[in-house]
């Protein structure tokens, strides 16, 4: 009979266990995004980079997973970050180029096309499972007093720039912090100003250092909001302006590589700021955002929220063309073709580095397709809410190890209306491209293999016109016509055919 009891009262016991369990589940995760600006594949240790000091960044791969086949949506600022904030592709987004709004100086601060009122974003999708949402860094979706200010997009809370134009200067006169504007102990500096190379001064130098640097107080924000959670599950986006031009870092970070490099003084002459030594900066630039990395990794471990924090890296776009940036210097796309607005390898495909202690295996790179639209699909399964007609697909199988679970996908899709109008798409290892749409709708595409031509040297279309059938078929399928003439450079070809 007290056997009876016992095994009664343990059932009982269980069953009270596993009622409590449901009642209060386990903490869903926190997740940090931290997105670069203009970096390049290779411009960090996990990726290669020989030249440039990436410690924390090393640890993060080290401790978590490595992606080699992950790309943005798209190959600049704005409709990348569009993209990735509402898991739509280039042929479905609202935004799909830098549709700029104002000027450059402080008093004509427009901002760039602002997102529409009710638009579904990762932060709108996570509060249903009671996250609470934050940006720090460089929205570039709309002004304060515009449908696209970050607190009608979902956010609880945003410290940084709301305009692109602003955030090409690091000491700025002022940032955003919930729709009002916060000065900073900085004076106007006109960073599309150049040099005299004749006669230029260390003084003149000097013009283009403030006092307080921007991304300084974007980290000190973001340690602020994890600091005020507690318990409650958040998603801290930090999409850093580093290291897009202009060339602008503290001199403590400049001094760690000057003598490292043979180069010479940057006056200007390709726009943005000036500086003596640009090689040398740029590098401290991302050993500083690096730096950043391993702050809020230090303040994530500090209050005990390691094994309930998913911390994830990626950038925007390839390396940038211009304001003093050497990107062959730095081997920064890794001899890939392209740079940032073009839809070859070089400025589409991106470092991925994601680490969750004791959920994501540590040390392993994954060679997996993947691109950054599919990250709402991914936090949308990890907060066990549903998604919005997403483009994308969920990564968290590949980010658990359990590769057999993955979902696949045939293809990936690309459009980008400037630069001439670009189209790309990604199939297995095919992958096609179409340039300067603009001018000839009739232009054909490039084919290449990349498992065995990564680099994009040898253009297979004439042996595979069933590929370049397949790709028009997929274009037909996924573009949608755009809200805009400026950016609709396909609708007139698709009508004709």
């Amino acid at each position: 009979m007290k056997t009876i009891l016992k095994i009664i009262l343990c059932l009982l016991i269980v069953s009270l266990k596993g009622y409590a369990q449901n009642l209060h589940p386990k903490r869903l995760p926190n997740i940090i995004y931290i997105y670069a600006d203009d970096l390049g594949y290779a411009e960090t240790g996990p990726y290669g980079q020989k030249k440039i000091r990436t410690p924390n960044l090393d640890k993060l791969a080290k401790e978590g997973m490595k992606f080699t086949q992950h790309y943005t949506a798209t190959p600049v600022c704005a409709p990348a970050r569009c993209m990735l904030m509402t898991g739509k592709h280039g042929g479905h987004s609202y935004i799909r180029g830098n549709y700029e709004m104002g000027g450059f100086p402080d008093s004509l601060e427009g901002g760039q096309m602002p997102l529409p009122e009710r638009t579904f974003t990762i932060p709108v999708m996570l509060k249903k499972a009671g996250y609470v949402s934050a940006l720090t860094g460089k929205w570039g979706l709309g002004m304060n007093n515009s449908t696209g200010s970050p607190l009608k997009q979902g956010f609880d809370y945003y410290y940084g720039y709301l305009d692109q134009k602003q955030a090409h200067n690091f000491y700025p006169s002022h940032l955003w912090e919930n729709d009002l504007k916060v000065s900073l102990d900085n004076p106007y500096i006109n960073v599309h100003r150049p040099l005299d190379s004749t006669n230029a001064t260390d003084k003149d130098f000097e013009y283009y250092k403030g006092r307080t640097y921007s991304q300084d107080m974007i980290t000190k924000k973001a340690i602020q909001f994890i600091n005020k959670q507690g318990k409650k599950p958040f998603f801290l986006y930090m999409p850093y302006n580093i290291p897009h031009v202009s060339l602008q870092v503290p001199d403590a970070y400049t001094n760690k590589y000057v003598g490292q490099f043979k180069e010479q003084p940057y006056y200007g002459q390709q726009g943005y700021a000036p500086a003596k030594y640009p090689y040398s900066t740029y590098a401290a630039m991302i050993t500083y955002l690096d730096e950043q990395i391993g702050i809020i990794m230090a303040e994530i471990k500090k209050l005990g929220l390691d094994n309930d924090t998913i911390i994830m890296f990626s950038s925007d776009n390839g390396t940038t063309f211009n304001g003093g940036v050497n990107a062959k210097f730095f081997n920064s796309v890794d001899g890939m073709k392209g740079l940032k607005m073009d839809v070859f390898e070089g400025g589409i495909r991106e470092p991925f580095i994601a680490r969750w202690p004791g959920k994501i295996p540590a040390n392993t790179t994954s060679d997996f397709i993947s691109v950054q639209f599919d990250m709402m699909a991914t936090f949308a399964e990890i907060a066990g809410v549903e998604t919005n007609n997403t483009d994308g697909i969920s990564l968290l199988p590949t980010l658990l190890g359990k590769n057999e679970k993955q979902q696949q996908r045939e293809y990936i899709y690309w459009e980008y209306p400037e630069k001439g109008g670009q189209l790309a798409i990604r199939m297995g290892n095919w992958k096609g491209v179409r340039l300067n749409l603009w001018k000839d709708l009739n232009n054909p595409w490039m084919i290449f293999n990349l498992k065995n031509d990564r680099n994009e040297t040898e253009d297979l279309s004439s042996q595979h016109p069933e590929l370049a059938k397949r790709f028009d078929e997929i274009v037909k399928k996924e573009h949608q016509v755009s809200h805009i003439n400026e950016w609709e450079f396909l609708e007139s070809k698709m009508k004709k055919n």
